[in-house]
């Protein structure tokens, strides 16, 4: 459905109008085309019922809308939906900031979230804390133009492949074989949970703030020392390596033919690619001497803040309910390649005649992808302070890019860095059970 017309067809199924019960607010941190799709998705839920009205406000990024509502609420003056990213889960669920949907909504049939979607998002007894929104996870992209003009037929599924095709293509003159970032979701989380490595002991900080990173000791370890080995082969680039200076759109231009990346950036990449390439989405490769797991959800979750009144908790209950609709998620993948978060959608998908659609192509293979055998160590990351790990973990291991150190130097250095983060978290935090 062109978001043009999405409001529109929303006002069809409106009931009787009656009085206005609640204006409420919602705090997004997306830009771009996804910032285009929730606005859409905001317009259409006014357009279709008259009792609440919501206001969507962008906050320029998921960081930024962080700090700006924990300093709203400490005002008094925060929205009642804000949407949070993966790594500030656990922050939220200790911030006593919030409300667990699944106590707000308790009818709804949460078990049919799919389980990779919801799994970031629950307590260890399995209560959702917020409403899966925008998910996303780590797929594999390839421009099979490029590939088939260096004799490539197959898309590769193992990292030795990879790397057999990246050398195929360097040795026909494509200057930028495969490309990444290097950043910590893409190359150490997502990796590890499908390969069924832990990056912290107690199962990822699930079973305790005690917990400590043990990534530099694992395999991921190998396979970022690895990355640097490809990049100085001239097999893999990382963003200042490409002449967009981004991986994506290195990718997205032609530039570079291979790419791991979210399956929020399929829609932007298949826009790019039209008529000129052909673009394929996969699954994440592995590693040949491991079975795979699932890759973790990413992107964000709506979560309900407390300090507001019933009517704005109505407001809040119906604008999630809309959401929750496999036509609104249906539509939300389409205009963004995130995946949806209900089982019934492929469904959907599948009933509306267009499942072959490229416009869904995300939605079965993320889906498939999240849902592969899970372990302890791949249900997710509860770890605190985490989203200033992440920038630790990117500082230094863009200096063993950089060749200002070793990748196991780096790792290491991340490893004390994070461990102290965790231990101030714990101390703040001490003496508190984690939901």
């Amino acid at each position: 459905m062109k978001i043009s017309t999405l409001a529109a067809a929303a006002a069809l199924t409106a009931g009787a109008c009656s009085a206005q019960a609640a204006d409420i607010e919602f705090w997004y941190g997306n830009t771009g085309n996804v910032e285009t799709a929730i606005k859409a998705q905001c317009d259409a839920f006014n357009a279709a019922q008259s009792e609440h009205r919501v206001t969507c406000v962008g906050q320029g990024s998921y960081e930024v809308g962080m700090q700006k509502a924990i300093a709203a609420y400490r005002a008094h003056n925060h929205p009642v939906l804000i949407q949070f990213f993966d790594a500030g889960t656990l922050d939220l669920m200790l911030s006593n900031a919030v409300v667990p949907v699944q106590d707000i909504l308790p009818d709804v049939k949460w078990d049919s979230y799919i389980a990779g979607a919801r799994a970031y998002y629950e307590t260890s007894d399995g209560k959702l804390y917020s409403q899966p929104y925008n998910s996303s996870t780590l797929l594999f992209y390839t421009n099979r133009t490029e590939l088939e003009k260096a004799g490539i037929t197959s898309t590769p599924t193992t990292w030795e492949e990879v790397i057999d095709a990246a050398r195929k293509l360097k040795a026909a003159g494509h200057a930028c074989p495969f490309v990444t970032d290097g950043d910590t979701w893409r190359v150490l989380e997502q990796f590890s949970a499908r390969h069924g490595l832990p990056i912290a002991s107690k199962h990822n900080g699930y079973d305790g703030l005690d917990a400590e990173y043990v990534f530099n000791t694992t395999f991921a370890a190998k396979h970022l020392a690895n990355l640097v080995e490809w990049r100085k082969e001239g097999l893999v680039k990382i963003n200042a390596d490409t002449k967009a200076g981004n991986y994506t759109a290195a990718f997205n231009a032609g530039e570079c033919a291979m790419m791991e990346g979210s399956s929020g950036s399929y829609a932007a990449s298949a826009k790019a690619f039209e008529g000129k390439y052909e673009i394929t989405v996969g699954l994440a490769p592995m590693y040949k001497d491991y079975p795979r797991h699932n890759t973790l959800v990413g992107g964000a979750s709506i979560y309900v803040m407390k300090g507001h009144d019933k009517a704005e908790i109505e407001g809040a209950k119906a604008f999630l309910d809309f959401l929750r609709r496999p036509e609104q998620q249906m539509f939300f993948t389409a205009a963004t390649g995130y995946v949806p978060v209900t089982g019934d959608v492929l469904d959907a998908i599948a009933e509306s005649g267009e499942g072959k659609s490229p416009k869904y192509a995300t939605a079965a293979i993320g889906i498939e992808s999240m849902n592969q055998p899970r372990t302890p160590d791949s249900r997710g990351i509860r770890l605190g302070f985490y989203v200033q790990f992440r920038e630790v973990f990117v500082e230094e291991t863009q200096k063993a890019f950089a060749g200002q150190q070793t990748m196991q130097a780096a790792l290491d250095s991340a490893k004390k860095r994070g461990d102290e983060l965790l231990r101030r978290f714990e101390q703040t935090y001490k003496g508190v059970k984690l939901p």
